[in-house]
């Protein structure tokens, strides 16, 4: 199936701010205000912790660095399917966006509605059994929402991006404000790990770079945002530099309210850094915070990863129908569908965990993969034959090279610190060799007639 008889277009209706709102709303989700005690678990001392999330900050820059350029130079839907199908061959994209649907957006989906019910109805004083059909329930608002158009996504996200932005840097100021040592009282020791620091460090960054994880949804909607070329680059760069930020500051507060041993003893680090600074009546303000947070982040997952899935059926590998957009609302309304109904099932088989160990293992192979493809396109079109204006990563070769390698050593120290989850990441995985064999037989070569 060609692009080429797709008879609707998507609309350009997306500036620099509203995509910098896209990258920053698709980094902070529910990871900020639960996985800092499964970083402290993991190191010896906060200075450890700091350095962790420092690390885990670079890295995303250097990842969002590369994908800017890979943006710039293919400003086209489906972003990292896009990449990996250009570069390497229609199987790879294919895996990448079968992977997408099955676990990694849906299974994100899921782990962040689930978090969102728990917290909502902690911040109403119900903490009965509604969490599972609260959370089925934001997952089909936020789909609603994203169904009738790419504006009123895009609006609903600027207003939760921009509440919870405020909220954390209200939480950062009273914890900067706050004399040292408030908790140092309730702080415990820590057992050694006995690991190489190496191992330790990788096993720290595994719920880092979960929280730290999706600049990249900015670049699946390359076909709707004004000027791309321009716009997706300095979002990508100021939206992922904002939360570095961010999260260094929060993870500070955290240190300094808690300590290292009350930060490693605790599962809700914001929420008892909050007690801290304002007492018990900070509970409810924390879980209100995290319930805004995660719808807001629930509603970026509708607005960007369905249209890989779009890309996927023009291009001949996946249902014809999923290809169509809305006639009125001009949104790839079938992959929305398909996204909520996957996601709302998953939510109904796993726990939040189990989630976030496939979600991560999947994730990290084919960011390797794709920041990879930066090497084959320079090789393709060299930066003297590319038109003025494309940007190009600084530090170009050691920036995606180090991010390629560190790909590489959170998906083994996945596969060392939880062998059974990715061993189920790799099973579903496979599950896409005969999907994609049965889309290529029906276009002859599994790609149709696309052009690049």
């Amino acid at each position: 199936m060609s692009r080429q008889r797709i008879e609707l277009s998507f609309r350009r209706a997306l500036g620099p701010f509203d995509a910098t709102m896209v990258v920053i709303g698709a980094i902070i989700g529910a990871g900020i205000f639960i996985n800092p005690y499964i970083v402290a678990q993991r190191l010896d001392s906060g200075a450890l912790v700091m350095a962790a999330w420092l690390a885990g900050g670079a890295i995303a820059l250097a990842g969002a660095l590369t994908f800017a350029e890979l943006s710039s130079l293919f400003p086209k839907v489906g972003g990292q399917y896009a990449y990996l199908r250009d570069a390497y061959h229609p199987f790879a994209g294919f895996l990448y966006g079968w992977a997408l649907l099955l676990m990694i957006e849906c299974g994100a989906i899921a782990a962040v509605a689930i978090t969102f019910a728990q917290y909502a109805l902690r911040f109403v004083g119900n903490e009965g059994g509604w969490t599972t059909p609260l959370a089925i329930s934001a997952i089909v608002i936020v789909g609603a929402i994203n169904y009738m158009g790419v504006k009123p996504g895009s609006r609903t996200l600027n207003v939760f991006v921009i509440l919870k932005t405020l909220a954390l840097v209200m939480l950062i100021g009273a914890g900067l404000l706050m004399p040292s040592g408030g908790a140092t009282a309730t702080a415990a020791s820590v057992p050694g790990d006995s690991r190489l620091l190496f191992v330790a460090f990788g096993a720290a960054l595994i719920p880092i770079m979960f929280t730290y994880g999706g600049w990249q949804n900015l670049n699946y909607i390359a076909e709707e945002i004004k000027q791309p070329q321009r716009n997706i680059p300095i979002a990508a760069i100021v939206g992922t530099a904002v939360v570095v930020a961010v999260y260094g500051l929060v993870n500070f507060v955290y240190l300094k309210t808690l300590g290292h041993g009350g930060l490693a003893s605790t599962m809700t680090p914001a929420a008892d850094t909050v007690n801290v600074i304002l007492g018990t009546a900070g509970d409810r303000l924390i879980a209100l915070t995290i319930a805004i947070s995660t719808f807001g982040f629930l509603d970026l997952t509708m607005l960007a990863p369905t249209r890989v899935y779009y890309a996927m059926a023009a291009d001949g590998i996946f249902f014809d129908q999923v290809a169509k957009l809305h006639p009125r609302y001009q949104t790839p309304s079938l992959a929305i569908i398909l996204q909520t109904t996957w996601a709302i099932l998953l939510l109904l088989s796993g726990t939040y965990a189990q989630l976030v160990d496939y979600v991560v293992f999947a994730d990290w192979i084919f960011f390797g993969l794709a920041a990879a493809t930066l090497f084959v396109f320079r090789s393709r079109y060299p930066l003297r034959d590319r038109p003025p204006g494309t940007f190009a990563t600084p530090g170009y070769p050691f920036v995606p090279a180090a991010f390629v390698l560190v790909a590489v050593w959170i998906v083994i120290s996945v596969l060392w610190t939880s062998p059974i989850s990715s061993g189920i990441g790799v099973a579903i995985l496979l599950t896409g060799i005969p999907a994609f064999l049965f889309w290529a037989r029906r276009t002859g070569n599994g790609i149709g007639n696309v052009e690049h």
